[in-house]
């Protein structure tokens, strides 16, 4: 038996409908009520805007990630490592709304003040992507790496949107990207948790 949907999920699947077929630019946020089959007063309890559908879609993938990654033993894993696997566990979780996004993002291209809103949850996401590879986003050393993994998943996604099912140009975006930011995530390995612990012991034992 089907989950039932609570109504913001319905809201947030019915706007991704909407964009899948006929761009985000022009759809309003009636039609999206409607296309949910809630009224427009239900709808603004939960969204005052259709960046903040966006926002919660987001929100929704970044608890999926999050699950996904809690099930994965990366312990062996370099820093890089980890980020590029947390990474691509989010394009994974994207998939199913690849078509939704692309015309999403064809429509913020021509009308970049539209995505404007969505830079502070985008920034939030990559947050806990950090956090999800073990790696500190606290404090204003962690707003750094924030700032620089939302550039990397930038480019990557970009890629990504006209990549094939196999992924293999969107990894090698990534890995590139990640590579090229090796220094910054040489420093982000010294905040890792598991390092801190692991010298913390050392220095015990000594």
């Amino acid at each position: 038996m089907a989950r039932k949907l609570d109504p913001e999920e319905k809201m947030v699947n019915a706007a991704l409908r909407l964009a899948a077929s006929r761009g985000w630019s022009g759809l309003s946020l009636a039609d999206i009520a409607k296309a949910a089959k809630v009224s427009l007063s239900e709808l603004s309890k939960s969204f005052s805007s259709k960046a903040q559908i966006l926002a919660a879609y987001g929100r929704r993938i970044d608890a999926k990630v999050l699950q996904d990654v809690s099930a994965e033993d990366m312990s062996g894993e370099v820093a890089r490592d980890r980020l590029f696997d947390v990474l691509m566990m989010r394009f994974d979780a994207l998939s199913e709304d690849k078509a939704a996004l692309k015309r999403i993002a064809a429509d913020m291209r021509r009308d970049p003040l539209a995505g404007a809103p969505l830079a502070r949850p985008l920034l939030q996401s990559m947050g806990w992507m950090l956090e999800a590879a073990g790696i500190d986003s606290s404090g204003i050393a962690g707003a750094v790496r924030v700032r620089g993994l939302a550039l990397v998943w930038g480019a990557a996604f970009r890629v990504w949107l006209d990549d094939g099912e196999d992924q293999s140009k969107t990894m090698a975006e990534l890995d590139r990207r990640l590579r090229e930011g090796s220094e910054l995530l040489e420093r982000l390995s010294r905040f890792d948790p598991r390092r801190r612990r692991e010298a913390s012991d050392e220095e015990k034992a000594a």
